[in-house]
C-alpha cells in the first residue's frame, strides 16, 4: 500500500505542475489535489501511522497544496483575461500620423508601419483627416483601422 501512496502523490504533483502550464483552469489541478492528498493519507496510514498523524498530515497537506493550486489559478485567469499585446489588435489607442488623405480610405503610419484606415464616425459633416493630422486608432477591422482625430491630452503621452 506504501508503493500506491507514492504513485498517488507523484500523480498528483505530475498533474498540478502540469496545471501550472495548461490551460485548464483548474481541472488537472483539482485531479491533482485529490490525488496527493489521498496518496499522502494512504501512505502515512500504509507505513504505520495512527490515525490522528494521518489525519494531521492529510489536512496540513490540503492546505499548502490547495494555496498553491489556488495560487497558480489566480495567476493563469489573470493571464487568459489580459488585453493582447501583439497584432493588429494591439494597436487600439495608439496614436499615428495620416499619411495619405482619408477620402473615405487613406494611410495612416502608426508604430512603424502604414495601416489603410479610415474615419470611425459614420456622418459625413465632421472635417476630414488630411496628411499630418495626428489620429489615435480606435478599432481595427481586417487590415483596416478606424481612427479619429487625437485630442491635445493624447499628443502629451
Amino acid at each position: 500500500m506504501v508503493i500506491l501512496g507514492i504513485v498517488l502523490v507523484l500523480t498528483g504533483a505530475g498533474l498540478m505542475v502540469a496545471e501550472a502550464h495548461l490551460p485548464t483552469y483548474g481541472l488537472l489541478g483539482l485531479a491533482g489535489l485529490v490525488s496527493l492528498v489521498a496518496g499522502g493519507a494512504i501512505a502515512v496510514d500504509a507505513s504505520g501511522g495512527g490515525a490522528a498523524l494521518v489525519l494531521v498530515f492529510t489536512l496540513v497537506l490540503l492546505l499548502v497544496a490547495g494555496l498553491a493550486l489556488a495560487t497558480v489559478v489566480r495567476g493563469a485567469a489573470g493571464v487568459a483575461r489580459r488585453r493582447s499585446r501583439t497584432g493588429a489588435e494591439a494597436l487600439v489607442g495608439h496614436v499615428g500620423v495620416v499619411r495619405h488623405e482619408l477620402e473615405p480610405v487613406g494611410q495612416v503610419f502608426v508604430d512603424g508601419a502604414l495601416w489603410r484606415a479610415q474615419p470611425c464616425w459614420e456622418d459625413g459633416d465632421r472635417d476630414h483627416l488630411r496628411e499630418g493630422d495626428k489620429v489615435v486608432v480606435e478599432r481595427v477591422k481586417g487590415l483596416t483601422l478606424g481612427v479619429r482625430r487625437a485630442e491635445e491630452w493624447e499628443l502629451e503621452v
